[in-house]
């Protein structure tokens, strides 16, 4: 029951919501992540630290980046986030994040420029 709590806490943050539904589409950057939503990236780290707390995510480092990535085992959430994405048209910020994550690379270009 615990889990099950967790998660509809973790979802009804919109920025983790957010977050996950992107990771849900892909596996992606703190700065992209950040760039994407628009969010200051110690928010986003700061998040990212809470679901991979709760086992949701997983992170690897790669170069000078760590990616994060989604992980599947937990149903509910899974099959929610589906849901989500299956109707994001009455949700018009995820269509607008769904929309900024084709551009993915900017951001991570741009922290590359903070990161030299």
């Amino acid at each position: 029951m615990n889990q099950l709590t967790n998660i509809f806490k973790l979802l009804s943050d919109s920025t983790r919501l957010r977050m996950l539904a992107l990771l849900f589409q892909e596996d992606l950057c703190v700065c992209e992540i950040s760039g994407i939503l628009d969010v200051p990236q110690s928010r986003v780290s700061k998040n990212l630290s809470k679901l991979r707390d709760l086992n949701l995510v997983m992170d690897e480092r790669k170069e000078r980046f760590v990616f994060y990535s989604l992980l599947k085992e937990d149903v509910l959430l899974v099959q929610t986030l589906q849901y989500i994405l299956d109707q994001k048209l009455l949700y018009p910020q995820i269509v607008e994040d769904c929309k900024r994550l084709t551009d993915k690379e900017k951001y991570l270009n741009q922290c590359c420029v903070l990161c030299d």
